[in-house]
């Protein structure tokens, strides 16, 4: 199929455009683009700096994505935003491309809903099949791990890393690192409880929800620490793979420093 490009947009002859691309009115795609087959820019996107897009992505109007980092230590490196496939950024969303500080890329993975106003700043990696809801601001370096949540009007702290198939509620302020599986509310946020509602959208075992229960208990409850934690799940043979993937995370934030295991990364 042709690529159909609204005589009212500009596109840069260099920039990199697969099949049956859609680039509507007033959209802006810059030299450095590549986008993938079956990508569609309703109107007035725009794609600037060193940007790559996969295939059958969906970007709604007032979108700006590869702008330079709102970092004041940027020298002007060729720094990128690499995007997946098959995500919908909403109206307005910003993903600033990276520093020079880590990898030098933002990524967003695929299958990922970025709704109306979401920020994502330098260096933040975004995994598979994460929600954003409307407003939420990521500081720079964060981490978001693959089927996490994130409601509306969140703010999260630079460096700090949001586990897998966690849900943070809206308005909650971000300062630890979220661990996998758990809910997080509060100003500042912490873990209320077990993420039931999408381990069993997930398929996750009633096993394995019963030892995270278990977990969640013995850590943020009852708080015994984690070795003896680790001691009682294994003679109750709940020590199970989520089971022990939680109880790693919780180790290494707690090694971290303020909460965040990857702060041990910033430059001082």
């Amino acid at each position: 199929m042709t690529m159909r490009i609204s005589d009212k947009a500009h596109v840069d002859r260099r920039a990199e455009l697969d099949d049956d691309v859609e680039i509507g009115p007033f959209c802006v795609v810059g030299p450095e683009v590549t986008i993938g087959r079956g990508t569609r820019l309703l109107n007035h996107v725009t794609l600037t700096g060193w940007v790559t897009i996969g295939e059958f992505n969906q970007f709604y109007p007032g979108a700006v994505i590869g702008a330079e980092p709102q970092d004041l230590s940027y020298r002007g490196s060729r720094t990128r935003v690499l995007i997946g496939d098959r995500n919908v950024i909403r109206e307005c969303v910003t993903v600033n491309r990276a520093t020079e500080k880590e990898e030098g890329i933002t990524v967003i993975g695929s299958r990922c809903l970025l709704m109306a106003c979401c920020h994502v700043a330098h260096d933040c990696h975004i995994a598979d099949g994460v929600v954003i809801a409307n407003g939420t601001l990521l500081a720079g370096h964060v981490r978001i791990h693959q089927h996490a949540a994130l409601s509306g009007s969140v703010g999260v702290h630079h460096f700090t890393t949001v586990g897998s198939y966690s849900f943070v509620g809206g308005m909650t302020r971000v300062l630890h690192d979220v661990p996998p599986y758990m809910l997080v509310d509060g100003n500042p946020g912490r873990p209320r409880c077990v993420n039931v509602v999408a381990l069993k959208r997930h398929h996750f075992s009633h096993e394995s929800i019963q030892a995270l229960n278990e977990a969640y208990r013995l850590v943020y409850r009852a708080k015994v620490g984690l070795d003896h934690a680790r001691e009682i799940l294994r003679n109750d043979e709940k020590l199970l793979p989520p089971v022990n993937h939680f109880l790693n995370f919780v180790q290494e934030q707690q090694e971290g420093r303020h909460g965040r295991a990857r702060q041990r990364r910033r430059a001082a």
